[in-house]
């Protein structure tokens, strides 16, 4: 597994985030665990969302932009089985050591991920733009 933990945190990079000596170990564990995972993750979460609005809300796309930043937020807080998903895409870049001190305090660690993701995805509204294309007749 030592392998896999070097591997991951390769992958994920630096920090994210100010640590102080006054930091909480919530506050640490989401700058050097939650947001490199984040946003190592981001391209996945913004296609994951996409094909949720396809399959959910054909509509998304005509609501205003407070509407859409609305409908982001419901649909990671109230859509379990989504949120679930999503939370298993972040849980699957822990190191073991990092799963381990997740478990001690998931339900807090839970509300950081996801309230992070929240903001990261409202953040890139505009990548959620219609990939319909119209035709007019010439």
């Amino acid at each position: 597994m030592e392998t896999r933990d070097i591997l991951l945190n390769s992958l994920r990079g630096e920090t994210l985030g100010t640590i102080t000596e006054y930091s909480s170990a919530d506050e640490v564990f989401q700058n050097q665990t939650l947001r490199p995972i984040l946003k190592l993750q981001n391209d996945l979460f913004v296609e994951v969302f996409r094909n949720y609005i396809g399959k959910h809300k054909h509509d998304f796309y005509q609501y205003t932009v407070e509407k859409k930043l609305q409908f982001i937020e419901n649909a990671i807080q109230k859509d379990i089985k989504f949120r679930n998903a999503l939370k298993g895409m972040v849980i699957g870049l822990f190191t073991i050591e990092e799963y381990t001190r997740y478990v001690q305090n998931s339900s807090a660690l839970n509300k950081r991920m996801m309230n992070l993701l929240i903001e990261r995805l409202k953040s890139q509204v505009q990548l959620f733009e219609s990939t319909e294309t119209t035709y007019t007749s010439i």
